[in-house]
């Protein structure tokens, strides 16, 4: 397949890599192509030998590839997550003479074969040795009956078949796609798939430099950058699956209702609206209503492409009402891929579409059939006989089940390899009652089959459905009475994990025999208590593995909660009891190891486990770097100017006393030392230091703690000092709040708000005021015991290094006992230590929290 560069400098691939954007015009493109070319025949290639490409999307990946089809020889691209058994299979049967990898990927080979390696990571350098400036252009095109690329399908079906396409099959598919005037030069094509498929190989890569367009490579194929890529690249088109859509949609639906009912009741009326109106009369009212919505998304993004699977027309329906226009295809690898097309405003998405001008289509017993071209003309060492696939007048039997109405549209009816013939002869099509099942709110995904002569389905529940397999057997069996009698599911087996699929989000449903007897042997609420396997995951959890940041936080999770069913979908607080004060002590843990700070907002929106993977992702490019030593967090060092963390109204809280509000404060100590006077017998030893800022540390074993405090401290020292308090205990209410800002007591939130919180502390000690900051973040419940310390000390500490003073109390949680609201009489014993300095406890985050422990703790005497 020979693309024909124009020699200008208009951009031909955007890439985001890390830390910096990457873009090569189309001239340089050419240049590096052909320095490839020179460089593969340097090696020795030969036209017919296999170059097999293992690495992510890059740049680099695109030069290796057009350069391979340029040299007459054949690239074999490979799913970076393929198996090890279906790699081991792959690199057997393809026997390739050059590898190329990237550092990642080289290590998950299951052997390594006696041919030539490359590393991605390599080429860009290796080039300039091969750059002839005075001959840019190849000099012969290859011609259509050469081979020129090998695709390995997913195995939905059992092992990876090879499916050779000639530089003919995909040079028919891309003209007939440039005849549909799709994609224009000025257009900006983001490509969120990996290129070892057809798809997005022939479409985003082959069909878009045709074109005369630029091609957009986000930094992974995750949501996040996905995202980050839609918004910097401003790109015009987005080529996706529906699974990707299917994503895009919920995390829309999530953030516009809120989940408030009164939201989403408003919102899916007007989208319903627009929808029938679009339907009706043509009109797209949605580009209006929706487009502050939409350009926060995607600021220039005019159509989605969806293909290598069906998009549900519904979805479709919807994404068109919210103002984008949606195309989709139908096709498969041996067809180079594309056989039909919904182009853009057809609008027809509830059929697969027509077929291209030089397609043709007709129905055998129910089966689509397709002669052209772009078809291919047998598989790699023939696995399945040609003739058993393809017939003597050259129609390739595709194995799906359609019909093709009187418009000339095709419509499709699901995979005939997948329909299940029961012991009376009927004929069950699975995705049927797959589609029913899964449009339950209770179940995410089923998966179809023949148990024994009988149906069974396998049900993977939403993460909200209630513990147990009843609710979820109840909700399958009331989809199940609206379908045939012959479609009746008789058992059905829950699984805690994502069903099989391919990176495309097809079924692999060879797998689900073996699925259904592990489940149905198990009780479902005694299941494998560990962390799920990444190769267990769905494609797109997969995905978000392969940035660093998410991998990371994905390791530290299974280290932690090594003993449970940890999953993408697992919920932080109700499945992994993570309250709201281990959120600091999680988040340190993932600034250690994977360098990015959460922050409040970011939190706030966590529910699962995948939710905090993407928030680490989104997360990682906006995170500051710590210093080399790694003795102080990201965090800690913006924590040095802590007053850009803030926000106008957070500042008001150090504002300094009016007449007002002095006379308040002095009326709140009046009340607290008749509170001590009556309740209390309060013996005090040591004294504060003289000077300040301190940051005063006292163990906290009552709600009197504070109280009994003003006891040990006089007017005049008690003026200057400011109080960290817990937001949701003394700020949920219109009094609480007066008197906390009477009091100059300062919100704390460690779960929800820590970045906050600790800004606002570290404000107070970068203006000179003492803090009374209660370390242990919760009351003692053993008597004469510390608690251990948060890690929000160690932080605030990092960036302003003052002395801390450390203070023992006893006895106030016999005058307020943990319950109680109405103190009674008792003895309470507070001790004032010997402040320690930044020399004493250093600028090592958990170092700083050991040594103000050990110095409370040393204080303590019988």
């Amino acid at each position: 397949m020979t693309i024909a560069f124009q020699a200008d400098t208009s951009l031909a691939v955007i890439a985001y890599t890390e830390g910096q954007t990457r873009e090569i015009t189309r001239v340089t493109l050419e240049q590096h192509v052909c320095a490839m070319i020179r460089w593969l025949e340097s090696l020795g290639i030969q036209p017919g030998d296999r170059v097999l490409l293992f690495a992510p999307n890059s740049i680099e990946w695109v030069v290796v590839a057009l350069a391979t089809l340029r040299s007459n020889a054949i690239i074999v691209p490979v799913d970076t997550q393929m198996s090890r058994d279906d790699l081991t299979h792959v690199l057997k049967d393809s026997a390739p003479t050059i590898i190329c990898v990237s550092e990642e990927t080289l290590g998950e080979l299951p052997f390594q074969p006696d041919c030539q390696w490359l590393k991605i990571e390599t080429i860009e350098t290796k080039l300039s040795d091969y750059v002839d400036t005075n001959h840019t252009r190849a000099s012969h095109a290859p011609a259509d009956e050469q081979l020129a690329a090998l695709f390995y399908t997913s195995g939905t079906t059992g092992a990876p078949k090879g499916v050779p396409l000639t530089h003919g099959n995909l040079r028919s598919n891309v003209n007939a796609l440039l005849e549909e005037n799709i994609a224009k030069a000025s257009d900006r094509v983001l490509l969120p798939l990996p290129l070892h498929h057809v798809y997005p190989f022939s479409i985003g890569l082959l069909t878009v430099l045709a074109a005369g367009a630029t091609m957009v490579l986000p930094r992974s194929l995750v949501g996040p950058r996905i995202a980050e890529a839609l918004r910097d690249s401003n790109a015009s088109i987005l080529l996706g699956v529906p699974r990707l859509y299917e994503v895009i949609w919920a995390r829309l639906e999530a953030r516009i209702t809120k989940q408030r009912p009164w939201a989403a009741k408003i919102f899916h009326g007007l989208l319903n609206t627009c929808i029938q109106t679009n339907a009706r009369f043509g009109w797209h009212p949605g580009r209006w209503l929706f487009r502050p919505i939409m350009k926060r998304l995607a600021p220039g993004l005019r159509l989605a492409v969806s293909g290598g699977a069906a998009l549900a027309p519904e979805l479709g329906a919807r994404l068109n009402a919210l103002g984008w226009t949606i195309a989709t295809g139908y096709g498969l690898t041996e067809t180079s891929p594309i056989l039909t097309l919904n182009a853009p405003g057809e609008g027809k998405l509830n059929t697969a579409g027509r077929p291209l001008s030089n397609v043709e289509l007709r129905i055998v017993d129910g089966e689509v059939q397709a002669r052209g071209p772009n078809v291919f003309n047998g598989y790699w060492n023939d696995p399945v006989p040609r003739e058993s696939i393809i017939d003597d007048k050259g129609w390739f039997k595709t194995g799906d089940a359609g019909e093709i109405g009187e418009d000339g549209y095709l419509r499709l009816g699901g995979r005939l390899s997948a329909t299940i013939v029961l012991p009376g002869g009927e004929n069950i099509d699975p995705e049927r009652i797959e589609r029913a099942l899964s449009a339950h709110p209770m179940i995410r995904e089923a998966g179809v089959l023949d148990n024994n002569g009988q149906l069974v389905a396998i049900l993977v529940p939403e993460p909200d459905t209630t513990d147990g397999p009843d609710p979820l057997d109840a909700a399958a069996d009331t989809i199940i009475q609206t379908l045939p009698s012959h479609h009746q599911v008789r058992q059905f087996a829950r699984s805690p994990d994502p069903l099989p699929r391919t990176r495309l989000g097809k079924l692999r449903r060879h797998k689900l025999t073996a699925l259904y007897q592990t489940l149905s042997h198990q009780n479902n609420n005694t299941l494998n208590q560990a962390p799920i396997q990444p190769e267990e995951m769905a494609p797109e959890d997969r995905a978000l593995l392969a940035d660093p940041a998410a991998n990371a936080t994905w390791t530290l999770l299974t280290e932690r909660f090594h003993d449970h069913r940890l999953t993408p979908d697992s919920r932080l607080s109700r499945d992994l009891g993570l309250d709201s004060l281990s959120w600091v002590d999680l988040g340190i843990s993932i600034s250690e190891r994977a360098g990015v700070e959460l922050a409040d907002d970011a939190i706030a929106r966590v529910e699962t486990v995948r939710d905090l993977l993407s928030e680490c992702i989104n997360a990682e490019q906006a995170s500051e770097q710590a210093p080399a030593d790694g003795k102080r967090s990201a965090l800690s060092a913006a924590l040095a100017n802590p007053e850009r963390l803030l926000e106008p109204r957070d500042l008001r809280a150090l504002a300094p006393r009016g007449p007002l509000r002095h006379a308040g404060a002095g009326a709140a100590l009046l009340g607290c030392q008749l509170i001590n006077f009556l309740f209390a017998r309060i013996e005090v030893e040591g004294a504060l230091p003289k000077g300040g800022p301190f940051l005063i540390a006292p163990r906290h074993v009552s709600a009197y703690d504070p109280i009994a405090l003003t006891a040990a401290l006089s007017r005049q020292e008690l003026e200057p000092v400011f109080w960290a308090g817990l937001s949701g205990l003394l700020f949920k209410g219109p009094v609480q709040r007066t008197f906390s800002y009477v009091a100059r007591v300062l919100p704390i939130d460690p779960g929800a708000a820590p970045r906050r919180s600790l800004a606002l502390a570290a404000a107070c000690l970068q203006r000179g005021h003492s803090l009374i900051w209660f370390p242990e973040g919760q009351r003692g419940q053993e008597d004469g015991v510390l608690q251990p310390l948060r890690p929000g000390i160690g932080r605030l500490l990092a960036a302003h290094p003052v002395p801390v003073v450390p203070v023992w109390i006893e006895g106030a949680q016999n005058v307020l006992p943990i319950g109680s609201v109405i103190p009674r009489r008792g003895h309470i014993r507070i001790i004032i230590g010997a402040p320690i300095t930044a020399d004493d406890y250093g600028n090592d985050e958990r170092g700083i929290v050991s040594a103000v422990a050990n110095a409370i703790t040393a204080i303590k005497t019988p």
